[in-house]
């Protein structure tokens, strides 16, 4: 890991930023504050002394993230894909970034932001980025698509996370137009339909790939 500890860095430096925004912002907010949407737009407020606990999920995945490869068994694996892995961190931080800022500019102005299209928007990204960089992760046990098949074989695993790669990029696609439907329910449909399929496909094909492999 000492070729990318700059990036590591990075992550950790982002890691802080809900904290940072939650600070700037927190005597600004009103007491109650939006916390959960349905798909309908209809809202749930919390106090928002809650938006501490939204802010340290960021600081906690990172620390997470850092001491996972260190307890996986197949931890000399995690160097042939350390920038696909810190790419992801990076998503991730990005992500949680962006649902608090979501949460404190509703408190601030309520009606800011088209929250469902907005998170069906930021959740079909991550699911394109996944499709970019899964080919790339090589077997391990806490990062990719892990079945019993894919943890058997080197073969196995390669073969199903390239199927995977191309669904979760196609998924994501699919659900970054859907999140412009007018229609909730179909926004709903374009963006889980797809990312289920995604999921459920590559762990059957695993399965072959796997009986194929046995059966030579």
């Amino acid at each position: 890991m000492k070729k990318t500890s700059r990036m590591q860095k990075i992550v950790w430096l982002l890691s802080l930023l809900p904290l940072v925004l939650t600070a700037v912002f927190y005597r600004s907010l009103p007491a109650q504050v939006p916390m959960h949407w349905d798909f309908d737009g209809a809202v749930d407020y919390g106090a928002k002394a809650q938006l501490w606990v939204i802010a340290a999920m960021a600081p906690l995945f990172s620390v997470m993230f850092y001491f996972l490869p260190r307890l996986d068994p197949k931890n000399s694996n995690y160097r042939k894909f350390t920038a696909s892995y810190i790419g992801l961190q990076t998503v991730i931080m990005l992500f949680l970034t962006a649902v608090l800022g979501i949460c404190i500019a509703e408190g601030l102005r309520p009606g800011t932001v088209d929250v469902p299209t907005v998170v069906c928007l930021l959740v079909s990204l991550m699911m394109v980025y996944l499709g970019n960089v899964m080919p790339r992760f090589r077997m391990n046990w806490y990062c990719g698509l892990k079945t019993p098949w894919t943890l058997s074989s080197e073969t196995v695993w390669t073969r199903t996370h390239r199927i995977a790669g191309r669904m979760f990029f196609a998924s994501g696609l699919l659900g970054a137009a859907g999140a412009f439907l007018p229609d909730s329910r179909a926004k709903l449909a374009m963006l889980f339909v797809p990312l289920a399929l995604a999921v459920i496909v590559p762990t059957v094909f695993s399965w072959k790939i796997y009986r194929e492999e046995q059966e030579k």
